[in-house]
């Protein structure tokens, strides 16, 4: 069955209640769902946020049945709270939480209003009280002496009173000794409301490394419900959740903010309080500034690592032993101190090309960064530098129980500019050795990693050789 997207005309709801003039307030947690940021609008059970909205019921006096719709479309049900203004004698004798149900969630939030069915031509068909959506969209419509109709085949939907919103519904049994309208506060955790920081880095021409760096919060809206004038605060940290499931991109937006957001601690957590209101449409992605952009200094590196770090239980002795693979392959790296508290997320890093386009360089994560530390990033690997690691010597003495290896590194650059490259070396052959001899003094030392700082001339060579000696005593055999 193929219909049209559906028309929604909506005017003042009675049975679900308006949000307040002030609008709700929601604290966003970090999410490390990628695909939250991903794909198409539709909804995802993924990230986590804390609603503290006020809704207007009207009461009357005694025992009631009130629906307070509009809600998201992945609510926590045991941790929905609503409470009442202390001098106010009204008591929640029950609550059920009717939660959305996919596509037709909008719908599926207006069972029991009244409806109005047209035709693909605009005609009525069919008027009455929304009793069920089935799958497929059919609509089910209360019906007069005949009893009700089910409609398959249809163009839109008027709905004659309420707020368009998620389909999810709270229904309250409440009573009440007075009859009158009464601000009541909503609170609830819900899925499909996260946030990350996205770091854009601009590398600044020179020899010397700089960096300008622009720090944003991306918060994504995927609960099926749109929210509008919310304050918002933001909350870094990492606390227990369950495990979040994969999303489908929205539509990228940037919000307008008159200052960066506040920032204090949450008990063991940093929170981020936005200064104003923002817009969250559904199925959006909006950005609004972290700090004011920064330029300082930060450190490039070109990196060959061959092999890993590991230990054998037992000392390796085959002379066609290898740790990992090698392919050659020098990445390249960046390396900068946070110069404020760096909140998980992704870092792009960019250069300007000598038409003043700004391309990109490649980007990675970063991990929660207290103020000071240094973060590092793997950008990719170097197009025209090379390295090859060939084994030069190896001796085995069984009655020694030693073993001399020796290696030969050349490295290769076929670009305009000198690089020093960073040669790691792990020993894992077995966990004591020693450097017996090498061509330049190592820029570290220690258990089980050994590294050389190497110049490589524009469009030239360099070598690198080095020799290592394992022992091990009887009981190591």
């Amino acid at each position: 069955m193929r219909r049209t997207l559906l028309a929604l005309a909506l005017a003042s709801l009675t049975a679900a209640p308006a949000l307040a003039a002030d609008g709700p307030s929601l604290t966003l947690y970090h999410t490390g769902n990628d695909q939250l940021f991903q794909g198409n609008a539709a909804s995802v059970d993924a990230g986590y946020a804390v609603v503290h909205e006020m809704r207007t019921l009207h009461l009357n006096s005694g025992t009631q049945d009130v629906v307070v719709g509009n809600l998201p479309d992945y609510l926590d049900p045991e941790a929905v709270a609503l409470s009442f203004p202390s001098d106010r004698k009204t008591q929640v004798l029950s609550q059920r939480l009717l939660l959305s149900q996919g596509h037709n969630g909008t719908l599926t939030g207006h069972i029991g209003k009244q409806v109005t069915v047209l035709g693909n031509n605009g005609q009525n068909l069919v008027q009455g009280t929304l009793v069920a959506v089935g799958a497929d969209g059919s609509l089910t419509i209360g019906g007069d002496v005949f009893g009700p109709t089910v409609v398959r085949n249809y163009g839109a939907i008027k709905l004659t009173g309420g707020q368009v919103g998620g389909g999810s519904r709270l229904q309250l049994r409440v009573k009440s000794h007075d009859s009158d309208d009464v601000d009541a506060n909503l609170t609830y955790p819900t899925a499909g409301l996260a946030w990350r920081a996205s770091y854009a880095a601009m590398l600044q021409p020179g020899h010397s490394c700089r960096v300008q760096l622009k720090a944003q919060a991306s918060i994504a809206n995927r609960s099926g419900r749109s929210w509008k004038d919310v304050a918002l605060k933001l909350v870094a940290g990492k606390p227990s959740f369950a495990t979040e499931s994969n999303a489908p991109r929205p539509m990228m937006m940037m919000a307008k903010s008159a200052s960066t957001p506040q920032q204090s601690t949450l008990d063991d957590y940093r929170s981020f309080t936005l200064d104003g209101r923002i817009d969250l449409p559904n199925g959006s992605v909006t950005l609004t500034p972290l700090y004011d952009t920064h330029t300082f200094d930060c450190d490039r590196s070109w990196v060959y690592e061959t092999g890993r770090q590991w230990q054998p239980s037992q000392p390796m002795l085959s002379e066609n032993f290898t740790n990992g693979s090698d392919n050659g392959s020098i990445s390249s790296e960046l390396r900068l101190r946070a110069f404020d508290t760096f909140p998980a997320g992704v870092m792009r890093v960019w250069t300007r090309d000598k038409d003043g386009h700004a391309e990109f360089l490649g980007q990675g994560p970063v991990d929660d960064t207290p103020k000071g530390r240094m973060i590092a990033l793997t950008l990719g690997q170097s197009f025209d530098l090379k390295g090859q690691r060939q084994r030069t010597s190896f001796h085995l003495s069984r009655a020694a129980r030693t073993l001399d290896e020796a290696f030969r590194v050349t490295l290769s650059n076929a670009g305009d500019v000198k690089r020093t490259v960073m040669v790691i070396e792990h020993p894992s052959r077995w966990n004591h050795w020693t450097l017996t001899s090498s061509s330049q003094s190592p820029a570290q030392q220690n258990d089980n990693t050994l590294s050389f700082k190497v110049d490589v001339p524009a469009k030239g060579k360099a070598t690198l050789d080095y020799a290592l000696r394992y022992s091990w005593s009887p009981g190591d055999d």
